[in-house]
């Protein structure tokens, strides 16, 4: 018998290292020649590894959420023959299978070179005589038709979740994204059927969450925020809105989104210490000349920051449009990498959900998020046009900034909320050449 060492493979793109995001074999597994062994997550995608000969698992590279680097033994298999073979370096790119666009990684690496992760020593398992070998426990699916890949299946088998009771997040077909999301919104972690007790679950985090993770300690870590909110009357802005999509035609609906975003480029020029981006190892601030706006987006694998290019350059509606097809294109897995990098400052809003007020988290390296918020009617004390004034029913709502203090003082940060007050309470001039 010999032995063959398949190693990671150059995924491209100048990625030096991925992530264990599942294994679809164990030690003492078969594995066909075009087999699926595991799936890596990059900052790109998660890419299936397939195997290139056919034998018997007899070391694998780590645990589910290990990192590994570019041509470190991903598997050691044992094929019919004598000797021990490599795969020959460099080796071509896998067949892969994009199944989720990530949100660039604006941190460095925690480790700039990784060390190769070691493999374990060989463990001498016998195979099993394939009359003896159990079949399965079948996943529960309610009745219904369920698409789901092998390895998503025995994840929902091993965690007991009905994967009809799983949303998919495109085509129908159920990936671990989708698991992921929904043990978010269950507070045990996992399945549980009605009238059971609750249990405990320590759940691994892997994949874009530790991603997500990483960034935000980082951002929280080096940057020095600060926070400032103000309220807004939006009754006027409300009421124009409404009359623009009256009378919009073919054109998308507009939201509160782009006529915000088109305020914040009209007045970004006065404030370019807010349109920048900060690196803090170099020291150097550079102030872009171009608004790449970027938009935080809830999606079933996580948060994504799609950019909008050049928003200064784009009217209400192209706004619209190009809002709405990069929140689905994030929803849906199809974004592209350059559509998902780059942002020069960044908006996050929960529409409906977004609160009384906000103190988000900066999109490093960048250096000022800015996060609209609820839109709520109060009664408001207005000039009754004879020198005095009345109570009248008023649409509200807090526009919530956070600075990064190494670069943006209080005052700017102030002085651009007040001008953004000024403009959306007259949002005629947002039309005004």
């Amino acid at each position: 018998m010999g032995k063959f060492t398949f190693r990671l493979p150059d995924i491209g793109e100048g990625i030096a290292e991925a992530e264990i995001v599942a294994w679809h074999v164990k030690v003492g597994d078969m594995v066909e020649e075009d087999g699926r062994v595991a799936d890596m997550m990059t900052d790109k995608a998660t890419v299936e590894m397939e195997s290139p000969v056919t034998g018997r698992i007899i070391s694998v590279a780590g645990d589910v959420g290990d990192v590994v680097a570019i041509g470190s033994p991903l598997v050691v298999i044992e094929t019919e023959g004598e000797g021990e073979a490599e795969q020959a370096a460099p080796a071509p790119a896998p067949k892969a299978e994009v199944v989720e666009e990530r949100i660039e990684a604006e941190t460095p690496a925690i480790a700039a070179e990784p060390a190769p992760v070691p493999a374990p020593a060989p463990v001498a398992v016998p195979a099993p005589a394939p009359a003896a070998k159990a079949a399965p426990a079948p996943v529960r699916t309610g009745g219904a038709k369920v698409l789901a890949s092998p390895a998503v299946r025995q994840r929902a088998q091993d965690l007991g979740i009905d994967l009809s009771e799983v949303r998919p997040s495109e085509e129908g077909r159920i990936r671990h994204a989708d698991l992921d999301q929904f043990l978010a919104y269950n507070a045990s972690g996992g399945y549980r059927t009605a009238g059971a007790e609750r249990g405990d679950e320590t759940i691994k985090v892997i994949g874009l969450r530790r991603r997500i993770a990483e960034n935000m300690a980082a951002s929280k870590r080096n940057i020095p925020h600060f926070s400032y909110v103000e309220e807004c009357d939006v009754t006027a802005l409300e009421a124009m809105r409404e009359q623009l999509n009256a009378g919009r035609g073919d054109k998308p609906r507009l939201t509160m989104l782009p006529l915000l975003i088109a305020a914040f480029c009209r007045l970004l020029p006065q404030f370019p210490m807010l349109n920048a981006r900060y690196d803090d190892e170099a020291g150097v601030v550079t102030r872009f000349g171009a608004v790449h706006m970027g938009i935080a987006a809830q999606t079933p694998a996580g948060l994504m920051v799609p950019v909008i290019r050049n928003a200064q350059a784009l009217n209400l509606w192209q706004l619209a449009r190009e809002i709405g097809r990069l929140a689905d294109a994030a929803r849906n897995g199809t974004a592209k990498s350059e559509e998902l990098s780059g942002s020069t400052l960044t908006v996050t809003s929960l529409g409906p959900l977004g609160g009384v007020a906000t103190t988000p988290v900066i999109n490093r390296p960048e250096v000022a998020i800015i996060g609209p918020n609820r839109i709520i009617e109060r009664p408001m004390f207005v000039p009754d046009g004879m020198g005095g004034e009345r109570i009248e029913k008023r649409k509200l709502m807090n526009i919530s900034i956070s600075c990064d203090h190494r670069v943006v003082d209080g005052w700017d940060a102030a002085s651009f909320v007040q001008a953004v007050k000024k403009l959306i309470e007259t949002p005629v001039l947002l039309l005004a050449d």
